[in-house]
Protein backbone atom coordinates (compact mmCIF):
# COMPACT_ATOMS: atom_id res chain seq x y z
CA UNK A 1 0.00 0.00 0.00
CA UNK A 2 3.00 2.73 1.05
CA UNK A 3 4.33 1.48 -2.15
CA UNK A 4 1.52 2.71 -4.28
CA UNK A 5 0.80 5.56 -2.26
CA UNK A 6 4.14 7.00 -2.91
CA UNK A 7 3.43 6.52 -6.49
CA UNK A 8 0.23 8.21 -6.56
CA UNK A 9 1.30 11.00 -5.32
CA UNK A 10 4.30 11.10 -7.92
CA UNK A 11 2.26 10.56 -10.54
CA UNK A 12 0.41 13.66 -9.16
CA UNK A 13 3.01 15.84 -8.62
CA UNK A 14 4.17 15.52 -12.23
CA UNK A 15 0.68 16.61 -13.71
CA UNK A 16 1.42 19.20 -11.45
CA UNK A 17 4.46 20.33 -13.14
CA UNK A 18 3.01 19.29 -16.53
CA UNK A 19 -0.08 21.74 -16.18
CA UNK A 20 1.86 24.87 -14.26
CA UNK A 21 4.57 25.00 -17.16
CA UNK A 22 4.60 28.09 -19.17
CA UNK A 23 3.58 28.03 -23.16
CA UNK A 24 3.96 30.52 -26.27
CA UNK A 25 2.33 30.23 -29.77
CA UNK A 26 4.95 27.71 -31.81
CA UNK A 27 6.19 27.83 -35.35
CA UNK A 28 4.53 25.19 -37.79
CA UNK A 29 6.68 21.92 -38.00
CA UNK A 30 7.46 22.72 -41.20
CA UNK A 31 9.31 26.01 -40.62
CA UNK A 32 10.61 24.59 -37.02
CA UNK A 33 12.51 22.05 -38.85
CA UNK A 34 13.99 24.74 -41.15
CA UNK A 35 14.78 27.24 -38.62
CA UNK A 36 17.24 24.77 -37.39
CA UNK A 37 18.83 24.08 -40.46
CA UNK A 38 19.65 27.92 -41.31
CA UNK A 39 22.78 29.10 -42.38
CA UNK A 40 23.69 32.77 -42.09
CA UNK A 41 23.02 34.86 -44.79
CA UNK A 42 25.69 36.44 -46.80
CA UNK A 43 27.56 38.77 -44.57
CA UNK A 44 25.40 38.82 -41.43
CA UNK A 45 25.29 35.68 -37.95
CA UNK A 46 22.96 33.96 -36.55
CA UNK A 47 22.34 33.59 -32.87
CA UNK A 48 20.14 30.74 -31.74
CA UNK A 49 18.95 31.25 -27.62
CA UNK A 50 17.24 28.15 -26.47
CA UNK A 51 15.89 26.96 -23.01
CA UNK A 52 15.76 23.32 -22.06
CA UNK A 53 13.55 21.77 -19.01
CA UNK A 54 13.63 22.21 -15.34
CA UNK A 55 10.76 22.04 -13.26
CA UNK A 56 11.59 24.63 -11.07
CA UNK A 57 10.36 28.02 -12.90
CA UNK A 58 8.67 26.00 -15.48
CA UNK A 59 5.81 28.07 -15.39
CA UNK A 60 7.92 31.55 -16.11
CA UNK A 61 8.54 32.80 -19.55
CA UNK A 62 12.38 34.11 -20.29
CA UNK A 63 12.64 37.10 -21.85
CA UNK A 64 15.77 37.72 -23.52
CA UNK A 65 17.37 41.00 -25.16
CA UNK A 66 19.94 41.96 -27.54
CA UNK A 67 21.25 45.70 -27.80
CA UNK A 68 17.37 46.28 -25.93
CA UNK A 69 15.44 44.86 -28.66
CA UNK A 70 13.10 42.60 -26.93
CA UNK A 71 13.70 38.36 -29.17
CA UNK A 72 10.86 36.74 -27.80
CA UNK A 73 9.01 34.17 -24.85
CA UNK A 74 10.52 31.34 -24.09
CA UNK A 75 8.72 28.66 -22.17
CA UNK A 76 10.50 25.58 -21.76
CA UNK A 77 12.15 23.43 -24.59
CA UNK A 78 11.37 26.65 -26.62
CA UNK A 79 14.14 28.40 -28.71
CA UNK A 80 14.70 31.41 -31.16
CA UNK A 81 16.88 32.64 -33.62
CA UNK A 82 18.24 36.28 -33.97
CA UNK A 83 20.16 37.55 -37.42
CA UNK A 84 22.73 40.07 -36.13
CA UNK A 85 25.14 42.31 -37.84
CA UNK A 86 28.69 41.91 -37.81
CA UNK A 87 30.35 43.58 -34.94
CA UNK A 88 29.42 43.92 -30.96
CA UNK A 89 26.23 43.15 -29.61
CA UNK A 90 24.87 42.95 -25.99
CA UNK A 91 23.04 39.75 -24.65
CA UNK A 92 20.77 40.52 -21.88
CA UNK A 93 18.37 38.69 -19.55
CA UNK A 94 17.37 40.57 -16.42
CA UNK A 95 20.65 40.67 -14.75
CA UNK A 96 22.07 38.17 -16.95
CA UNK A 97 24.91 39.79 -19.64
CA UNK A 98 26.58 38.34 -22.28
CA UNK A 99 28.68 40.63 -24.83
CA UNK A 100 28.92 38.97 -28.46
CA UNK A 101 31.25 39.87 -31.08
CA UNK A 102 29.82 38.83 -34.12
CA UNK A 103 31.32 37.46 -37.18
CA UNK A 104 29.94 37.52 -40.79
CA UNK A 105 28.90 33.79 -41.32
CA UNK A 106 29.80 32.31 -37.88
CA UNK A 107 26.75 30.85 -35.80
CA UNK A 108 25.88 31.12 -31.51
CA UNK A 109 24.22 29.79 -29.61
CA UNK A 110 23.04 30.74 -25.59
CA UNK A 111 20.96 28.91 -23.76
CA UNK A 112 18.28 30.25 -21.56
CA UNK A 113 18.30 28.79 -17.51
CA UNK A 114 16.27 29.17 -14.77
CA UNK A 115 18.31 30.81 -12.44
CA UNK A 116 19.05 33.89 -15.22
CA UNK A 117 23.07 32.56 -15.60
CA UNK A 118 22.90 32.33 -18.97
CA UNK A 119 25.96 30.72 -20.75
CA UNK A 120 27.18 30.75 -24.67
CA UNK A 121 27.58 27.32 -25.63
CA UNK A 122 29.60 25.41 -27.82
CA UNK A 123 27.62 24.73 -31.18
CA UNK A 124 28.14 20.56 -30.69
CA UNK A 125 26.70 20.56 -27.28
CA UNK A 126 23.52 23.30 -28.47
CA UNK A 127 22.35 21.76 -31.28
CA UNK A 128 22.13 18.35 -29.62
CA UNK A 129 19.66 20.67 -26.99
CA UNK A 130 18.39 22.10 -29.69
CA UNK A 131 16.39 19.00 -31.34
CA UNK A 132 14.76 18.79 -28.39
CA UNK A 133 13.42 22.28 -28.47
CA UNK A 134 10.29 24.14 -30.47
CA UNK A 135 10.56 27.09 -32.36
CA UNK A 136 8.19 29.65 -30.90
CA UNK A 137 5.74 31.63 -33.53
CA UNK A 138 8.05 34.54 -32.79
CA UNK A 139 10.53 33.55 -34.44
CA UNK A 140 9.02 32.01 -37.35
CA UNK A 141 11.82 34.36 -39.67
CA UNK A 142 14.92 35.43 -37.74
CA UNK A 143 14.82 38.06 -35.19
CA UNK A 144 16.80 40.93 -37.29
CA UNK A 145 18.60 42.81 -34.70
CA UNK A 146 20.99 45.93 -35.78
CA UNK A 147 24.10 46.81 -34.82
CA UNK A 148 22.82 49.92 -33.25
CA UNK A 149 22.85 49.15 -29.62
CA UNK A 150 20.82 50.41 -26.86
CA UNK A 151 23.23 52.47 -24.09
CA UNK A 152 22.13 54.87 -21.21
CA UNK A 153 21.11 58.30 -22.48
CA UNK A 154 24.02 60.29 -23.20
CA UNK A 155 23.90 64.74 -22.61
CA UNK A 156 22.80 65.83 -25.58
CA UNK A 157 25.20 68.33 -27.17
CA UNK A 158 24.45 72.00 -28.18
CA UNK A 159 22.64 71.33 -31.62
CA UNK A 160 20.56 68.65 -29.89
CA UNK A 161 22.38 65.79 -31.72
CA UNK A 162 24.04 62.98 -29.99
CA UNK A 163 27.56 63.07 -30.09
CA UNK A 164 29.40 61.32 -32.46
CA UNK A 165 30.77 57.98 -32.13
CA UNK A 166 34.24 58.07 -32.71
CA UNK A 167 36.64 55.39 -34.21
CA UNK A 168 40.16 54.56 -35.39
CA UNK A 169 42.36 52.04 -36.98
CA UNK A 170 42.86 49.94 -33.63
CA UNK A 171 39.16 49.65 -33.96
CA UNK A 172 39.76 47.13 -37.09
CA UNK A 173 40.44 44.10 -35.37
CA UNK A 174 43.80 42.60 -36.58
CA UNK A 175 43.38 39.34 -39.16
CA UNK A 176 45.51 36.77 -37.73
CA UNK A 177 43.25 35.01 -34.57
CA UNK A 178 45.45 32.58 -32.46
CA UNK A 179 44.28 29.44 -31.08
CA UNK A 180 41.43 29.26 -28.30
CA UNK A 181 43.05 29.13 -25.01
CA UNK A 182 41.32 27.13 -23.01
CA UNK A 183 42.76 27.95 -19.71
CA UNK A 184 42.91 31.45 -20.53
CA UNK A 185 40.24 33.81 -18.24
CA UNK A 186 40.12 37.91 -18.18
CA UNK A 187 37.96 40.64 -16.67
CA UNK A 188 37.50 43.85 -18.17
CA UNK A 189 36.20 47.09 -16.62
CA UNK A 190 35.64 50.28 -18.33
CA UNK A 191 33.94 53.28 -16.76
CA UNK A 192 33.15 56.30 -18.32
CA UNK A 193 30.04 57.59 -16.43
CA UNK A 194 29.43 57.66 -12.80
CA UNK A 195 27.21 57.48 -10.66
CA UNK A 196 28.33 60.24 -8.29
CA UNK A 197 28.39 63.91 -9.16
CA UNK A 198 32.13 62.77 -10.53
CA UNK A 199 33.47 64.18 -14.23
CA UNK A 200 33.09 61.57 -17.21
CA UNK A 201 36.46 59.20 -18.13
CA UNK A 202 36.04 59.74 -21.73
CA UNK A 203 36.12 56.35 -24.35
CA UNK A 204 36.49 54.58 -20.89
CA UNK A 205 33.32 52.04 -22.12
CA UNK A 206 35.12 51.67 -25.83
CA UNK A 207 37.96 51.08 -24.48
CA UNK A 208 36.82 48.49 -22.42
CA UNK A 209 34.50 46.64 -25.62
CA UNK A 210 37.48 46.85 -27.66
CA UNK A 211 39.79 45.48 -25.56
CA UNK A 212 37.31 42.77 -24.69
CA UNK A 213 37.22 42.18 -28.78
CA UNK A 214 41.21 41.63 -29.01
CA UNK A 215 40.83 39.44 -26.21
CA UNK A 216 38.61 36.52 -27.61
CA UNK A 217 39.11 37.41 -31.44
CA UNK A 218 43.25 38.10 -31.79
CA UNK A 219 44.64 36.33 -28.10
CA UNK A 220 42.92 33.44 -28.13
CA UNK A 221 40.25 34.01 -25.25
CA UNK A 222 37.22 32.08 -24.74
CA UNK A 223 34.00 34.25 -24.84
CA UNK A 224 32.87 32.27 -21.91
CA UNK A 225 36.04 32.99 -19.89
CA UNK A 226 36.11 36.79 -20.05
CA UNK A 227 34.14 39.27 -18.19
CA UNK A 228 32.90 42.57 -18.97
CA UNK A 229 32.01 45.44 -16.94
CA UNK A 230 31.18 48.90 -17.97
CA UNK A 231 29.43 51.69 -16.54
CA UNK A 232 26.53 50.73 -14.13
CA UNK A 233 27.55 47.35 -13.91
CA UNK A 234 30.73 48.02 -12.71
CA UNK A 235 29.35 48.57 -8.91
CA UNK A 236 31.78 47.99 -5.67
CA UNK A 237 29.85 44.80 -5.79
CA UNK A 238 30.66 44.13 -9.30
CA UNK A 239 34.38 44.09 -8.41
CA UNK A 240 34.20 41.96 -5.17
CA UNK A 241 32.10 39.33 -7.21
CA UNK A 242 33.94 38.58 -9.88
CA UNK A 243 37.70 39.13 -8.30
CA UNK A 244 37.17 37.93 -5.00
CA UNK A 245 34.26 34.67 -6.10
CA UNK A 246 33.96 34.21 -9.72
CA UNK A 247 38.19 34.29 -10.24
CA UNK A 248 38.97 31.69 -7.80
CA UNK A 249 35.78 29.22 -8.75
CA UNK A 250 37.05 29.85 -12.52
CA UNK A 251 41.04 29.96 -12.64
CA UNK A 252 43.01 26.56 -12.53
CA UNK A 253 47.01 26.01 -12.00
CA UNK A 254 48.76 27.35 -14.81
CA UNK A 255 46.25 29.67 -16.14
CA UNK A 256 46.61 32.74 -18.01
CA UNK A 257 44.81 36.01 -16.25
CA UNK A 258 44.56 39.22 -18.02
CA UNK A 259 42.78 42.29 -16.00
CA UNK A 260 42.06 45.51 -17.42
CA UNK A 261 40.83 48.54 -16.06
CA UNK A 262 40.02 51.93 -17.57
CA UNK A 263 38.26 54.90 -15.74
CA UNK A 264 38.89 56.93 -13.17
CA UNK A 265 41.58 55.91 -10.12
CA UNK A 266 42.31 57.85 -6.92
CA UNK A 267 44.87 58.55 -3.72
CA UNK A 268 43.90 58.39 -0.12
CA UNK A 269 45.65 61.00 1.34
CA UNK A 270 45.51 59.84 4.47
CA UNK A 271 46.83 55.75 4.03
CA UNK A 272 48.74 56.68 0.69
CA UNK A 273 47.06 53.80 -1.22
CA UNK A 274 45.57 54.03 -4.35
CA UNK A 275 42.54 52.72 -5.78
CA UNK A 276 39.93 52.24 -8.40
CA UNK A 277 36.50 54.46 -8.35
CA UNK A 278 34.21 51.76 -9.30
CA UNK A 279 30.51 53.16 -10.76
CA UNK A 280 29.11 53.80 -7.20
CA UNK A 281 32.65 54.97 -5.92
CA UNK A 282 32.73 58.39 -4.02
CA UNK A 283 36.45 59.80 -3.41
CA UNK A 284 35.26 61.56 -0.05
CA UNK A 285 34.33 58.05 1.27
CA UNK A 286 37.12 56.22 -0.61
CA UNK A 287 37.74 53.19 1.76
CA UNK A 288 34.02 52.71 2.08
CA UNK A 289 33.08 53.00 -1.69
CA UNK A 290 36.30 52.05 -3.73
CA UNK A 291 38.59 49.56 -4.52
CA UNK A 292 42.56 49.19 -3.63
CA UNK A 293 44.84 48.38 -6.35
CA UNK A 294 46.33 46.01 -2.71
CA UNK A 295 43.41 44.40 -2.74
CA UNK A 296 42.98 43.84 -6.22
CA UNK A 297 46.58 42.07 -5.86
CA UNK A 298 46.09 40.46 -2.76
CA UNK A 299 43.34 38.69 -4.13
CA UNK A 300 44.98 38.24 -7.85
CA UNK A 301 48.04 36.47 -5.77
CA UNK A 302 45.88 33.98 -3.93
CA UNK A 303 44.76 32.62 -7.17
CA UNK A 304 46.92 29.71 -8.72
CA UNK A 305 47.49 31.03 -12.34
CA UNK A 306 50.87 30.89 -13.88
CA UNK A 307 51.14 34.46 -14.87
CA UNK A 308 48.90 37.37 -14.36
CA UNK A 309 49.14 40.83 -16.29
CA UNK A 310 47.11 44.14 -14.92
CA UNK A 311 46.66 46.76 -17.37
CA UNK A 312 45.35 50.32 -15.62
CA UNK A 313 44.23 52.93 -17.84
CA UNK A 314 43.79 55.23 -15.01
CA UNK A 315 46.11 57.79 -12.74
CA UNK A 316 46.41 58.25 -8.93
CA UNK A 317 47.35 61.43 -8.70
CA UNK A 318 44.19 63.67 -7.89
CA UNK A 319 45.83 66.04 -10.13
CA UNK A 320 42.99 65.58 -12.98
CA UNK A 321 42.80 63.32 -16.22
CA UNK A 322 42.12 60.00 -15.10
CA UNK A 323 41.39 60.39 -11.76
CA UNK A 324 39.43 62.30 -9.08
CA UNK A 325 39.50 63.26 -5.23
CA UNK A 326 37.99 64.39 -2.29
CA UNK A 327 36.78 68.42 -2.22
CA UNK A 328 39.53 70.17 -0.07
CA UNK A 329 42.61 67.91 -0.48
CA UNK A 330 45.23 68.24 -2.61
CA UNK A 331 46.53 65.77 -5.65
CA UNK A 332 49.60 63.90 -4.47
CA UNK A 333 51.96 61.95 -5.86
CA UNK A 334 51.91 57.73 -5.70
CA UNK A 335 54.67 55.16 -6.10
CA UNK A 336 52.59 52.80 -7.94
CA UNK A 337 55.48 50.12 -7.63
CA UNK A 338 54.83 50.34 -4.06
CA UNK A 339 51.33 49.22 -4.17
CA UNK A 340 52.41 45.96 -5.80
CA UNK A 341 53.37 43.11 -3.52
CA UNK A 342 56.33 40.64 -4.04
CA UNK A 343 54.36 38.26 -5.86
CA UNK A 344 56.10 36.22 -8.94
CA UNK A 345 52.86 35.92 -11.36
CA UNK A 346 52.15 39.62 -11.63
CA UNK A 347 53.26 41.81 -14.11
CA UNK A 348 51.35 45.60 -13.92
CA UNK A 349 51.10 48.28 -17.15
CA UNK A 350 50.47 51.20 -15.80
CA UNK A 351 49.69 54.21 -17.48
CA UNK A 352 51.10 57.07 -16.00
CA UNK A 353 53.62 57.42 -13.51
CA UNK A 354 53.57 59.40 -9.77
CA UNK A 355 52.05 62.81 -9.75
CA UNK A 356 50.87 62.39 -13.79
CA UNK A 357 47.82 62.48 -15.24
CA UNK A 358 46.57 59.98 -17.62
CA UNK A 359 45.31 61.31 -21.16
CA UNK A 360 42.32 60.47 -24.03
CA UNK A 361 43.22 60.74 -27.01
CA UNK A 362 40.27 62.53 -28.24
CA UNK A 363 40.93 61.76 -31.75
CA UNK A 364 41.22 58.37 -31.54
CA UNK A 365 38.65 57.76 -29.43
CA UNK A 366 40.47 55.82 -26.63
CA UNK A 367 42.80 56.67 -23.69
CA UNK A 368 45.83 57.27 -24.92
CA UNK A 369 47.49 54.65 -22.65
CA UNK A 370 44.85 52.21 -24.45
CA UNK A 371 45.47 53.17 -28.09
CA UNK A 372 48.68 52.35 -28.04
CA UNK A 373 48.27 49.32 -25.90
CA UNK A 374 46.00 48.12 -28.60
CA UNK A 375 48.43 49.71 -31.55
CA UNK A 376 50.91 47.54 -30.30
CA UNK A 377 48.84 44.25 -30.51
CA UNK A 378 48.11 44.94 -33.71
CA UNK A 379 50.76 46.13 -35.74
CA UNK A 380 53.73 45.11 -33.90
CA UNK A 381 55.42 41.45 -33.40
CA UNK A 382 54.54 41.07 -29.61
CA UNK A 383 52.09 38.24 -29.96
CA UNK A 384 52.99 34.74 -30.02
CA UNK A 385 51.90 31.86 -31.63
CA UNK A 386 49.95 30.71 -28.88
CA UNK A 387 48.36 34.08 -28.18
CA UNK A 388 50.82 34.81 -25.45
CA UNK A 389 52.39 38.65 -25.13
CA UNK A 390 55.65 39.60 -24.96
CA UNK A 391 55.05 42.32 -22.74
CA UNK A 392 58.58 43.61 -22.44
CA UNK A 393 58.51 44.19 -26.41
CA UNK A 394 55.10 45.76 -26.26
CA UNK A 395 56.09 48.22 -23.29
CA UNK A 396 59.40 49.47 -25.30
CA UNK A 397 56.88 50.21 -28.42
CA UNK A 398 54.12 51.68 -26.34
CA UNK A 399 55.81 54.06 -23.57
CA UNK A 400 57.56 56.42 -25.99
CA UNK A 401 54.61 56.66 -28.42
CA UNK A 402 52.61 57.80 -25.07
CA UNK A 403 54.96 59.87 -23.88
CA UNK A 404 55.75 61.63 -27.41
CA UNK A 405 51.70 62.07 -28.23
CA UNK A 406 50.99 63.54 -24.57
CA UNK A 407 53.61 65.88 -24.92
CA UNK A 408 53.09 66.95 -28.07
CA UNK A 409 49.45 67.34 -28.02
CA UNK A 410 48.41 68.23 -24.68
CA UNK A 411 51.59 69.44 -23.05
CA UNK A 412 51.12 66.52 -20.37
CA UNK A 413 53.54 64.30 -19.04
CA UNK A 414 52.67 60.98 -18.86
CA UNK A 415 55.42 57.99 -18.81
CA UNK A 416 54.00 53.97 -18.42
CA UNK A 417 54.99 52.06 -16.24
CA UNK A 418 55.69 48.33 -16.52
CA UNK A 419 55.86 47.07 -12.92
CA UNK A 420 56.93 43.79 -12.31
CA UNK A 421 58.48 41.43 -9.79
CA UNK A 422 60.87 38.43 -10.40
CA UNK A 423 58.58 37.53 -14.15
CA UNK A 424 59.83 35.94 -16.77
CA UNK A 425 58.81 37.10 -20.22
CA UNK A 426 58.94 34.58 -23.01
CA UNK A 427 61.40 36.12 -24.72
CA UNK A 428 63.14 35.41 -21.19
CA UNK A 429 63.90 39.11 -20.31
CA UNK A 430 63.34 39.87 -16.76
CA UNK A 431 61.53 42.40 -15.50
CA UNK A 432 62.98 44.43 -12.34
CA UNK A 433 60.64 46.71 -9.97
Amino acid sequence: MKGSSRMRWLVLGMLFLLTACARVPLALPETDAQMKRLTPPPGKALLYVYRGFSPAGAAVVAEPEVDGQRLGGLAPRNFLVAQLEPGKHLYKRGSSGIPLYAKAGETYFIEATVSGGDAQVAEAAARKKLAGCTLIYESDEPIVIGQTRAQPAAPPSATGAPPPVITSDVDELPVVRRPERANAYAVVIGIENYRQNLPAAPFARHDAETVTAYLIETLGYPEEHVVTLTNDRAAKSDFEKYFEKWLPNQVEPGATLFVYYSGHGAPNSKSGDAYLVPYDGDPAFLEETGYSLKRLYAALGRLPAKEITVALDACFSGAGGRSVIAQGTRSIALNLKAQTPLAGNLTVLAASSGEQTSSTYAEKGHGLFTYFLLKGIKNEEVVMADGTLRLDDLFAYLQPQVERVARREYNNEQTPQLIGVGRLTPTGTGISP
